[in-house]
């Protein structure tokens, strides 16, 4: 497989940033229905595919995320043409027979194991959540991701038939990039990292 090209590179991390101020710009539905699509094709556990998104994309929508928000985050969620809602659903195993059907019984195994099930719920949707987040970045798209909000009450707000459950929020659009502060340090290999 080949090596991505620089300029790649450049616009999935190097020069790739958190954005709080977007461009009044929009972004089209099929854009995001094209960045569904490539942000599935990541891998999750046994193809569980847990998460679920909840793209926020007109001003009625915000405000009903307003209640949950910590005040801190509701300028630049009113302002981006996008809010995804990344949740997880924790009966995601109702699907596996069709999303992993050459494990038969797979969904029961989840089923009749609440702790794995939540914690495979929990930690493959925050992976999709990152998908997400580099399928719009290879679009094109600026990201916003953000925790500062109440879970619970954005359960009660728009998930209360399903029993979905939020994980984290990302605005998305077209960034303004005058706008940003410098980037935050890293920790160097050596810092973060064991070689054994």
């Amino acid at each position: 497989m080949n090596h991505l090209n620089n300029d790649a590179m450049k616009q999935l991390f190097t020069e790739a940033r958190t954005y709080s101020n977007w461009q009044d710009k929009g972004v089209a539905a099929e854009t995001l229905r094209e960045l569904y699509d490539l942000a599935i094709m990541g891998p999750t556990s046994m193809n569980t595919l847990p998460a679920r998104f909840v793209f926020l994309t007109t001003p009625f929508a915000k405000q009903k995320l307003l209640p949950a928000l910590a005040e801190g985050n509701h300028t630049k969620t009113l302002s981006a043409p996008v809010t995804v809602i990344v949740a997880h659903d924790p009966r995601f195993y109702t699907h596996l027979p069709e999303l992993f059907p050459h494990a038969s019984g797979a969904d029961q195994m989840f089923a009749n194991d609440e702790t794995l099930s939540s914690v495979t719920a929990f930690r493959n949707g925050t992976l999709q959540g990152a998908w997400l987040i580099m399928a719009a970045r290879a679009l094109g798209l600026d990201c916003g991701p953000m925790s500062g909000f109440d879970n619970e009450r954005t359960d009660e707000i728009f998930f209360a038939d399903n029993g979905w459950q939020s994980n984290f929020l990302i605005n998305i659009g077209y960034g303004i990039k005058e706008k940003l502060h410098d980037r935050g340090k890293r920790l160097s290999f050596d810092q973060a990292c064991t070689l054994i």
